[in-house]
C-alpha cells in the first residue's frame, strides 16, 4: 500500500533555514578558535593568580559538560552533581596518599568509584521523574558531603592535604602554567567526547527521552537503561573533574562540595543552553569568571551577580546559545518519489541492551 503513496508532495522538515550568524556559530572552526584562545592566554597574563582562576574555570567547564549529559541531553534534573566531583577528588587523594602513587595512576580507581556511585544512586531512583528525582539527587549530594565530614579516612572536617600534583612521562606539571595546559588538553578532549556522545545513536535516544519519555518508551527505547547510561557518563566526567580539582589545590575538604557548587554548575548549563555543548562552555566561563571580575565590589558582587543572572533568564530564557530545534532540509535527488533523505536509523530498543 505504501508503494502507491506519492511522496513528492509530502511535507518537508519544518524549520527556517539557518541565518549567516547561525551558520557562523555552528562552524567547526569556532571550537578551534576557542582552543587557540585558551592556549595563548598564558602568553598574555601568566601571574599565579590568573593561572589559578583560569585553571578553575577550565575544570568548571569539564563539570558543566558532564552535567550537560545528564540535564541537557537526557533531561534529568540533578541537584547533587557535585557529589560525583567529591567522589573523584576523595578517591584520587586517598589512593595517591595511601600507596604513594602519582595522581594520574588513580584514574582507574576514580572511574570505578564514580561508576559505582552512579549505579548506587541511579539504579533505584531513575524510575522517578521531575521534582522527585531532583529531591533524591539533592539528598545524595548532601549524604556524600556529610559522609566525608564524618569519616576518618577522608580526614573529617579537615579534609585531605598533601595530594601530589601531575607528573607525566617524567615531566613535572605541578607549576601553574604547565598544569593549566594539561587541564586545557584533558578538558578539550572530554568536551569533544561529550559533544560526540550527543550526536551518537545513544545521544539521539537521550533526546527522545528528554522530549517525551512515554513516547520514547512506546517507540521501543528502554528509557531506564538509557537514563542510567547518561547518569554514569555524567558521573565519570564529574569524577575526572574532581581529580583535577584535587591536583590543582593539593588539598580538599567537605566545604568544597556544598550545594552551592551544584547550583552553580547547573546554572552554567541552563544559562549556556541545555543540550548545546558550545553554549554550556560559554555559560561555564561566564559563571566561573564573573564573580572574579566583581571581586573589588566586596559583598555587593553577589547582588550584582544575582541581578545579571535574573536579567539573562528574563531576556534569554533558552540560554545564551540554545540548541537548534529543527533539522536542516535535505536536498531532493530530482527523481520522482524520492526526497534524497537517508532512512532514519532505528531507535535504541529494549533488545539492544542499551
Amino acid at each position: 500500500m505504501s508503494e502507491n503513496v506519492d511522496t513528492t508532495r509530502a511535507p518537508r522538515l519544518i524549520g527556517k533555514p539557518a541565518s549567516r550568524v547561525s551558520r557562523l556559530f555552528e562552524s567547526r572552526q569556532l571550537g578551534w578558535l576557542a582552543f587557540a584562545v585558551a592556549v595563548l592566554f598564558p602568553f598574555l597574563l601568566a601571574t599565579n593568580y590568573a593561572m589559578s582562576i583560569a585553571t578553575t574555570a577550565v575544570i568548571f567547564i569539564l563539570l558543566a559538560s558532564g552535567l550537560n549529559i545528564v540535564v541537557g541531553y537526557c533531561g534529568l534534573l540533578d541537584l547533587g552533581y557535585i557529589a560525583f566531583m567529591a567522589v573523584g577528588a576523595y578517591t584520587s587523594g586517598i589512593v595517591a596518599r595511601a600507596w604513594d602513587l602519582p595522581i594520574l595512576f588513580t584514574i582507574p580507581a576514580v572511574l570505578l568509584m564514580c561508576i559505582l556511585a552512579g549505579l548506587i544512586i541511579g539504579a533505584p531512583t531513575l524510575r522517578l521523574r521531575s521534582d522527585y528525582l531532583a529531591i533524591v539527587t539533592l539528598g545524595f549530594g548532601e549524604i556524600i558531603r556529610l559522609t566525608a565530614n564524618n569519616l576518618a579516612i577522608t580526614g573529617g572536617p579537615s579534609g585531605i592535604y598533601g595530594i601530589p600534583g601531575i607528573e607525566l612521562f617524567g615531566l613535572d606539571l605541578t607549576g601553574p602554567v604547565p598544569f593549566y595546559y594539561f587541564c586545557v588538553l584533558v578538558v578539550a578532549l572530554l568536551v569533544l567526547g561529550s559533544a560526540r556522545l550527543g550526536k551518537s545513536r545513544l545521544g539521539r535516544a537521550w533526546r527522545f527521552v528528554r522530549e517525551d519519555e512515554d513516547a520514547a518508551e512506546a517507540m521501543g527505547i528502554h528509557t531506564y537503561k538509557v537514563k542510567l547510561a547518561a547518569y554514569i557518563f555524567g558521573a565519570m566526567w564529574g569524577g575526572l573533574g574532581g581529580m583535577l580539582f584535587a591536583a590543582h589545590l593539593s588539598a580538599i575538604s567537605p566545604q568544597s562540595f556544598v550545594f552551592l557548587q551544584s547550583a552553580l554548575v547547573l546554572m552554567a548549563v541552563v544559562l549556556g543552553g541545555m543540550g548545546n555543548t558550545r553554549g554550556v562552555v560559554v555559560g561555564a566561563v561566564i559563571i566561573s569568571l564573573l564573580p572574579e571580575f566583581l571581586r573589588d565590589m566586596g559583598n555587593l558582587r553577589y547582588v550584582i551577580f544575582g541581578v545579571v543572572l535574573v536579567a539573562v533568564m528574563v531576556l534569554r530564557p533558552q540560554g545564551f546559545w540554545p540548541t537548534r530545534a529543527y533539522e536542516p532540509e535535505q536536498p531532493d535527488t530530482g527523481q520522482p518519489g524520492q526526497s534524497g533523505r537517508k532512512p532514519a536509523e532505528p531507535a535504541i530498543g529494549k533488545g539492544d541492551g542499551a
